[in-house]
């Protein structure tokens, strides 16, 4: 089990990483999603000990990657991004390296070795240098460097990525395979291929967590309207006023015409509503015959995009209300000074015209004085 606690990762005033929380369970596979540059290697690095955090806490299976930093490793299977190698070794030298690395016991080593290369199907390859290998089998090679000495947790940076589709459909069934004994966490962003593999899906987007939950769910929560596409002969022409008969048709529009004489319509309605059987029910009594009729699917990408845009937007207002409560504040400081300014300003000219008033009192005494001595 993976256990991640508030982590967040700066360099200097920029945050890669911002208070992340998530758990992996014992036999998981479950994706990390998000655009590039959102976090998704700085968090894998964090969780395999590599890099170190600037706040938070990481536990694999129980031991703290900062406290246990050995034992925390001893749990962990890493291939990073890149398929980083050495290519004057053949495969198999380079995974007895790798078995010597991570201290597998010499008494099982070489049985180590070999079930790892059978595992990994670099059983035709395993003699030939890594340099003259495919993409492909170089993937197969970093893969089973991370596999060799049985972790229990195998962490898989951009597993498939520069691969062909037969290489990536090899590497997604042998993902398949792995996780039945292995908790594994991958990160991608080829969304089709997490929604096949992943039970559960981590999104991120600039260092910050915008969603966890499965495949299926984050498809069903990004679908906001119900899409039908009906293929349909219309002989007399009725088919445009079908939206007077069904009330909560809210879009009917012409998509194509077919060249066997049919039409093809895409019908819209809020997403409680599904027009289905309404369409079989009134079509059929108009004389519209019904050639096809399906839904549209809403794919992961689709609610990638739409959590990503709702991020931004979220963004986007928090900005804007920051902004506002600051020239809120600049206003109302403004107007304080300006009121202390008409304060201070009146309270000179009061002084001003007090001084004044004081000095002619002074002269009118003066005058008086005068005028007594000049009686006497």
């Amino acid at each position: 089990m993976i256990e991640v606690k508030n982590i967040t990762k700066k360099y200097g005033d920029f945050t890669a990483v911002d208070n992340i929380s998530f758990e992996v369970k014992d036999g998981e596979i479950v994706g990390l999603l998000g655009p590039n540059g959102a976090g998704k290697s700085t968090t894998m690095n964090m969780i395999t000990g590599f890099i170190e955090m600037t706040e938070g806490e990481i536990k694999v299976n129980g031991y703290d990657i900062s406290k246990k930093t050995k034992k925390a490793k001893k749990q962990i299977g890493y291939m990073p991004e890149g398929v980083p190698s050495y290519h004057e070794l053949t495969a198999k030298e380079f995974i007895k390296y790798m078995a010597e690395l991570k201290a597998v016991d010499r008494k099982v080593r070489k049985e180590e070795v070999n079930k790892v290369i059978e595992e990994t199907g670099l059983g035709e390859v395993q003699n030939k240098l890594i340099k003259n290998l495919s993409r492909g089998y170089k993937q197969r090679v970093s893969m089973a460097g991370a596999l060799v000495g049985n972790p229990d947790v195998l962490i898989l940076d951009e597993p498939t990525v520069g691969l062909d589709p037969k290489q990536i459909l090899e590497i997604r069934n042998l993902i398949k395979e792995l996780g039945k004994k292995h908790t594994v966490i991958l990160s991608s962003h080829i969304l089709s291929e997490v929604s096949q593999i992943c039970e559960r899906v981590i999104i991120i987007n600039k260092g910050k967590l915008v969603a966890i939950d499965t495949p299926e769910n984050l498809e069903e929560k990004s679908q906001n309207k119900n899409v039908l596409y009906v293929t349909v002969e219309d002989k007399n022409g009725k088919m445009e006023s079908i939206k007077e008969k069904i009330e909560n048709i809210k879009e009917l529009k012409l998509v194509k015409d077919n060249e066997d004489g049919t039409k093809q319509y895409k019908i819209i309605s809020d997403v409680e509503n599904d027009l289905r059987k309404a369409l079989f029910d009134i079509l059929p009594k108009e004389e519209i015959t019904i050639f096809e009729l399906k839904k549209e699917e809403v794919s992961l990408e689709d609610a990638f995009m739409k959590l990503i845009e709702d991020e931004k937007e979220n963004n986007k207002q928090n900005t804007e209300e920051v902004e506002d409560k600051i020239n809120e504040k600049n206003v109302k400081t403004n107007s304080t000074v300006k009121t202390k300014k008409k304060e201070n300003t009146d309270k000179k000219q009061k002084n001003k015209e007090t001084k004044k008033e004081n000095s002619n009192k002074k002269q009118n005494q003066g005058q008086v004085k005068e005028k007594k001595g000049e009686e006497k």
